[in-house]
């Protein structure tokens, strides 16, 4: 795959983390990586965006942003609120579809969950996932309630015959509860797609060379990772 949405169940479920950590793993193998942030919201001009985070975090990588707006709203909606033109899934493909003629993988981070609007027509990065007929990774959090998520965010992906490619845990603590370790199996199961890995809790802390040493032990081949779901189901959910 030379491009991979990546989306949430929902907004802070470690959707930018993941990314960096996907982006680190293929920069470990050698592989050129450009990320794409559609639409930045809630951060200042002078602020460092998710883009960049990735980019701190995972190395050498290429970044592109195409819009940004200072208010912590749904990328539609706070294009509308700063008076600003919103981004269009076209808008969000082509950019894709120009950075993977220079790059071995195209990473798109989305804004919050699927079905966020990113304009006033209701595009969505569904919209643009469809357009450049690319996998989407999901990213879920651990913990009650994430079965429903990831099942309607499965759903709605398979409704229009885009290929989910998996599913990430976006946090894991070093103390899983009960129904964090129900869900490592239920997880694929209601999502009808693999488990490609799972993040330590707080992964984003870890200075920027430690964080691309550990990435690939989090990820699954599939993300150029050496993790282990069946390993990871057999420590975690006894």
């Amino acid at each position: 795959m030379s491009v991979l949405v990546i989306t949430g169940t929902g907004t802070e479920v470690g959707k930018t983390i993941t990314t960096a950590a996907v982006a680190a793993a293929a920069v470990a193998v050698g592989r050129s990586v450009a990320v794409l942030k559609a639409a930045q919201t809630g951060v200042r001009p002078d602020e460092p965006g998710d883009a960049q985070e990735v980019a701190r975090l995972a190395g050498s990588v290429t970044t592109a942003e195409l819009a940004r707006y200072p208010e912590p709203l749904a990328p539609a909606t706070a294009a509308r609120r700063a008076g600003r033109p919103a981004v269009h899934p076209q808008e969000i493909a082509e950019a894709a579809a120009k950075l993977a003629t220079d790059h071995d993988l195209v990473l798109v981070e989305g804004a919050g969950g699927l079905l966020v609007r990113f304009d006033e027509a209701g595009g969505t990065l569904a919209d643009a996932a469809q357009l450049l007929g690319a996998p989407v990774l999901v990213v879920a959090t651990a913990g009650l309630g994430t079965l429903n998520t990831t099942d309607l965010t499965a759903r709605e992906l398979r409704s229009r015959d885009l290929e989910l490619a998996g599913v990430v845990i976006g946090g894991w603590p070093a103390s899983p509860d009960l129904a964090m370790r129900c869900n490592v199996t239920d997880l694929p199961e209601v999502a009808d797609a693999p488990l490609l890995g799972a993040l330590p809790m707080g992964a984003g802390a870890l200075a920027p060379a430690d964080f691309r040493a550990a990435a690939p032990s989090w990820l699954a081949p599939r993300l150029d990772g050496v993790w282990d779901a069946e390993v990871f189901r057999g420590r975690e959910a006894a």
